[in-house]
């Protein structure tokens, strides 16, 4: 076979090596070759083609680091843009999966020379939220996009908009009410004072209304004190009956309104998510490769919560006990009839029965079988938000 046929072992032996990541230190920026080794990295440095480019940026140094920069941060934004959203996230998880792409800018290249120099940077800038942990540095995407600033706007527009309905709605009951009970005094009682005129008589209570108590009265001052009597009782059980039917109304208004403040809450409380989602005594696996093909996708019990991203795990299979982060691990979906526990949304740390699982949409539904919502189902749960109990 000649030197240069396509499918001599040599040839493929080439391609095969050339594929995936090489080693940054046989990496050149300025003509974005990758040597496989450092005889290769040699002979590319000696060559005409390389000594062009290096003559070309020895001109200008600047503007080449310059240019090198904006592309790895506008390439690392974007990426920490499109695939974690405004999450927040470990910087050196976002780096991992831009480094992985063979084409991507080094940050050898770039005007800064570690990662957490860029985050600091990035914080200086106000492109991201950064905060430094125990754990390293976490990054966070501020979405400054007009369109997103827009719809966001619209939405506490509207939120305000139906406050306001709200309260005109509750001052306009008011007022009406407040004018149906103006000018109409409530009659107070009189009370007197029980006077007993001979010890030795018995103390009897007249409890009849239209009785009379004077024999010697004639019939027509009794006829009119009884017509008096009525209308007064009349006009009280009218007052009464419309400050009853209007302090109903608004009793019934404010019952509808409270009900649907209770509905709101329940609703955001339900759509509420965290960014942690570990709990003791319940089954994940492992799905990290760092630990080796021993404990790569075995499953452990959670035997301890560490500043709520951090687990000391146990493996079923060998007793083991590890100390690992959220993202190694991932949650594990039992058969149906099973226990499991609620890990994220409105409600979270509830335990209950698994009773289906629906595949096409990667959800479970779920019957609550503790606490306070005990026999509620609660459909459309997804999987990484529920686990199963050891």
């Amino acid at each position: 076979m000649g030197k240069s046929d396509f499918l001599s072992p040599k040839a493929i032996a080439n391609r095969i090596k050339s594929k995936g990541l090489q080693k940054l230190r046989w990496y050149c920026q300025m003509c974005q070759k990758q040597c496989r080794d450092e005889n290769g990295f040699k002979c590319h440095c000696m060559s005409e083609s390389h000594q062009r480019q290096l003559l070309l940026a020895s001109e200008n140094p600047q503007q080449f680091m310059d240019y090198f920069s904006e592309e790895f941060r506008n390439d690392f934004l974007e990426l920490l843009r499109r695939r974690f959203g405004t999450k927040r996230v470990h910087n050196n998880i976002v780096y991992n999966e831009y480094i992985s792409h063979r084409e991507h800018i080094h940050m050898n290249a770039t005007q800064w020379e570690t990662l957490t120099d860029f985050t600091k940077w990035l914080g200086r800038e106000g492109l991201c939220k950064v905060d430094e942990t125990p754990k390293g540095w976490y990054i966070q995407y501020i979405d400054r996009d007009p369109e997103t600033i827009r719809r966001q706007q619209e939405q506490e527009r509207k939120k305000k908009q139906d406050l306001d309905d709200e309260e005109k709605t509750a001052k306009f009951i008011e007022q009406q009410v407040r004018r149906g009970l103006e000018g109409k005094e409530l009659e107070m009682p009189v009370y007197t004072e029980l006077n007993r005129e001979n010890e030795e008589e018995k103390v009897t209570f007249n409890l009849n209304k239209g009785a009379s108590t004077s024999v010697a009265a004639s019939s027509k001052t009794s006829s009119v004190l009884g017509q008096n009597a009525l209308k007064m009782v009349e006009g009280a059980v009218k007052r009464k009956e419309v400050a009853h039917s209007s302090g109903q109304s608004k009793e019934k208004k404010k019952k509808s309104a409270l009900d649907e403040i209770m509905e709101l809450e329940e609703e955001k409380k339900r759509t509420s998510r965290r960014d942690y989602w570990l709990q003791p005594e319940i089954i994940v696996k492992i799905v990290t490769k760092k630990l080796g093909e021993k404990y790569h996708k075995k499953k452990a019990v959670v035997k301890e919560v560490i500043d709520k991203y951090t687990a000391v795990v146990k493996v079923i299979d060998t007793g083991d006990k590890l100390k690992l982060d959220q993202t190694h691990l991932e949650t594990v979906i039992p058969a149906p009839g099973k226990k499991v526990m609620v890990l994220n949304g409105g409600y979270r740390g509830n335990e209950g029965i698994l009773e289906s699982i629906n595949e096409k949409r990667f959800s479970v539904t779920i019957t609550i079988d503790s606490g306070p919502l005990k026999g509620r189902r609660v459909e459309d749960i997804q999987y990484e938000d529920v686990s199963k109990l050891a």
